[in-house]
């Protein structure tokens, strides 16, 4: 069995930073691409930032010249570094690993762990 588990989130003043850790573990044969999506409070998830197993990254325009997603491949694990937060900001981040388990006859998919709730204060 896969969990795809956040760590990280919590309380913090607009302009801060806030470091988000996501780890994958269990029967794991490999990893493509991992990413970091949010939803705030009526509003649709969406992604913020995007790693694929070889570190080409993408970003929301949101998410450009504030946020960093790295990756640790030996750890199974996907990081997002958020500077210069804002209150937009503010919304539940949900890791998402695209992932081929150790099973017979399986196919790579995707994964999503529970999220972790990011609030900025004003």
């Amino acid at each position: 069995q896969v969990q795809v588990v956040e760590f990280g989130g919590g309380l913090v003043q607009a302009g801060g930073s806030l470091r988000l850790s996501c780890a994958a573990s269990g029967s794991i044969y490999s990893i493509n691409a991992m990413a970091w999506y949010r939803q705030a409070p009526g509003k649709q998830r969406e992604m913020v930032a995007h790693i694929e197993h070889t570190g080409t990254t993408t970003y929301a325009d949101s998410a450009k010249g504030r946020f960093t997603i790295s990756r640790d491949n030996d750890k199974n694990t996907v990081y997002l570094q958020m500077n210069s937060l804002k209150p937009e900001d503010t919304a539940v981040y949900y890791c998402n690993a695209n992932i081929l388990a150790l099973v017979a006859g399986a196919f790579a998919r995707d994964y999503w762990g529970k999220g972790t709730l990011v609030t900025v204060s004003s």
